[in-house]
């Protein structure tokens, strides 16, 4: 079998998403003031409106649309359209402070195995579908082959841990 069959391309993250936006200023200000995301150098070559974002391990480019009356509008929250999801600490938290922001949010719940994953919609300025969730409480279970693994390095750990402990008493 060849080294890379798993991953062809030899990925390593996820770098960036870009998102085309009507106003710079308005998504600067939710992807800063409502998501927490801080704004870096962007490169000066660039002969189009933009600016870039990081947070959480992932960069947000957000590009000024030359005809900004010609996005479409998505007034529906709808959780099956696109979107980025983040973890929270506290789906509590995030509800309150939506709401004394006065944004309008859709709530979900996934219940697998007896594990119930909170879940939180809203849209940016343009449309585009955020999602927070306490989704690390989720194992993420491969088809096939592989063992089992976590969003989230701590419950991580202890599914390895639980796994080494299940081959112990088998081999028993």
């Amino acid at each position: 079998m060849k080294e890379s069959a798993g991953n062809p391309l030899r990925l390593q993250s996820v770098n960036h998403i870009s998102l085309i936006c009507r106003s710079l200023e308005e998504s600067m200000d939710f992807y800063q003031n409502v998501l927490g995301f801080s704004p870096i150098r962007r490169p000066g070559s660039f002969d189009f409106d933009g600016a870039w974002l990081f947070g959480y391990g992932i960069g947000i480019h957000l590009l000024e649309a030359e005809n900004p009356e010609k996005l479409p509008k998505k007034k529906e929250i709808n959780p099956k359209d696109n979107h980025i999801s983040f973890q929270c600490e506290s789906m509590g938290a995030v509800e309150k402070k939506l709401k004394e922001m006065d944004i309008d949010y859709v709530r979900a719940t996934v219940e697998e195995g007896g594990i119930q994953v909170d879940q939180l919609f809203f849209h940016d300025p343009d449309g585009f579908m955020i999602e927070i969730c306490n989704c690390d409480s989720l194992p993420v279970i491969p088809l096939a082959g592989e063992v089992a693994r976590s969003c989230s390095l701590v419950n991580l750990e202890k599914m390895q841990n639980q796994q080494q402990i299940q081959k112990m008493v088998h081999q028993l």
